[in-house]
């Protein structure tokens, strides 16, 4: 099988990884990619959403399956690009179609969908500038802290927390006046859930589904979840708290639902399902959905699934998944990220990365690498992830850590108390 995965962070050096251990791999490209993608498969310079170009790629290199690593390209729809076009339907396409993208895409969409099926969400109400005294209002109905989102996507960052009621009408109208440019012209703005968060994925061939491995991430770029937002500072998996009560709770009140209400509502959806969830006193509770899988969990969810990757993605394809096994590493994954000095704001890019052949007993997922004349470089604000397997979660860490002190280069940042917080629950 000749597959095109599309993307270039760790996510995608993880997908690529475990899909070249698969016996019916027969060549690998990956577009753009990065410099860990190029030691495993062969990196192509096309954009993610350049269609046209990914068409003609697919086209003159007998492409038999397109596996799509970030959410642009799916929520602007390549699915049904492909789907339509008599030239490339014959290619399977992992990832849901354009309407099984507004999951994501709309957090709108997304809220009234879990109404629509009884699936467990904060209450929330949706306005634009035309309604912003309505939203005012549901805010005054509201105990602090208030919860304001970007209906449309905004790479990660559309999401404001605020403790002070006038200062979220403040930042209610800033939104609306495009604080976000058009994904923040629609504001959902949800009451505040006290819990602890983990995530779910699943991968489903719209009938069938299967449960992959859940994780923890860290989003927070300091010590003790503390400072901005990022993309993603280090995931664990399991997670200890996520006992069998809780994931049977998963599974019949949020799983299966969704995985009705797609089919219910003929929407087509081949591929991931990330849940976003929060642990409410023993009730899981839906906070975001996304339409692929997250980064850094990839890293971590992916080395626990012991079968074949692409023979699951073909069961996707052909909505035989469920006669496809899954088989999960009972042992426990820690990731650590690696960043630019100065991430999640301004960074610089170019530097020499030192001692990635000194790691040792750890799987190295490259995110912001690129291969230069001098050697491996930075390139973007997260630039490697350190994955590490161990009997414990304790084992576990030890390793990533270790490892994760014999790479250097100019202005690195890592978090140093990543699962820390999950070590109470073991």
């Amino acid at each position: 099988m000749n597959v095109l995965l599309l993307g270039s962070g760790g996510r995608e050096h993880a997908l690529a990884w475990k899909m070249r251990q698969s016996k019916e791999l027969n060549k690998l490209f990956i577009a753009p990619g990065n410099a860990g993608t190029a030691a495993i498969g062969t990196n192509i310079p096309l954009g993610v959403t350049d269609f046209g170009s990914i068409k003609k790629f697919s086209l003159e290199n007998d492409i038999d399956m397109l596996v799509v690593g970030p959410e642009d390209p799916l929520v602007q729809g390549i699915y049904d690009y492909f789907q339509k076009d008599e030239d490339l339907c014959h290619i399977a396409v992992i990832g849901p179609s354009k309407r099984g993208a507004q999951l994501e895409g709309s957090k709108d969409f997304a809220k009234e969908f879990m109404m629509r099926h009884n699936i467990p969400t904060a209450q929330h109400t949706t306005v634009t500038l035309e309604t912003v005294e309505e939203g005012n209002r549901f805010l005054e109905s509201l105990q602090a802290p208030y919860v304001l989102k970007a209906d449309g996507l905004a790479a990660g960052k559309g999401v404001l927390i605020i403790n002070d009621l006038n200062e979220a009408k403040h930042k209610l109208w800033e939104m609306l006046n495009g604080m976000f440019g058009a994904s923040s012209r629609k504001v959902v703005i949800e009451e505040f859930l006290s819990g602890i968060e983990c995530s779910f994925f699943v991968l489903t061939d719209g009938k069938s589904y299967k449960i992959l491995p859940e994780a923890k991430d860290y989003k927070r770029v300091g010590e003790g979840d503390t400072g901005l937002n990022t993309g993603g500072m280090g995931a664990v998996s399991p997670v200890p708290f996520v006992d069998e009560a809780f994931r049977d709770k998963v599974e019949k009140r949020i799983i299966i639902p969704t995985i009705d209400g797609l089919r219910k509502e003929s929407i087509d959806y081949k591929g991931f399902i990330f849940f976003g969830l929060i642990n409410v006193n023993g009730d899981p509770y839906v906070i975001e959905y996304n339409v692929r899988m997250g980064d850094p969990e990839t890293e971590v969810v992916l080395p626990r699934v012991k079968s074949d990757l692409l023979t699951l993605f073909s069961g996707v394809a052909m909505e035989t998944l469920d006669k496809q096994s899954l088989e999960i590493d009972n042992r426990f994954a820690v990731t650590v990220m690696i960043v630019s000095g100065g991430y999640p704001g301004t960074y610089e890019k170019g530097k020499l990365i030192y001692g990635l052949d000194e790691v040792d007993d750890s799987i190295l997922f490259h995110a912001g690498t690129t291969l230069t004349e001098e050697g491996v470089c930075t390139s973007g604000g997260r630039v490697i992830a350190v994955t590490s397997f161990g009997n414990t979660l304790q084992e576990a860490l030890t390793k990533s850590y270790e490892n994760v002190k014999k790479i250097s280069f100019e202005n690195m940042y890592f978090r140093s108390d990543i699962g820390f917080d999950l070590l109470r629950f073991v």
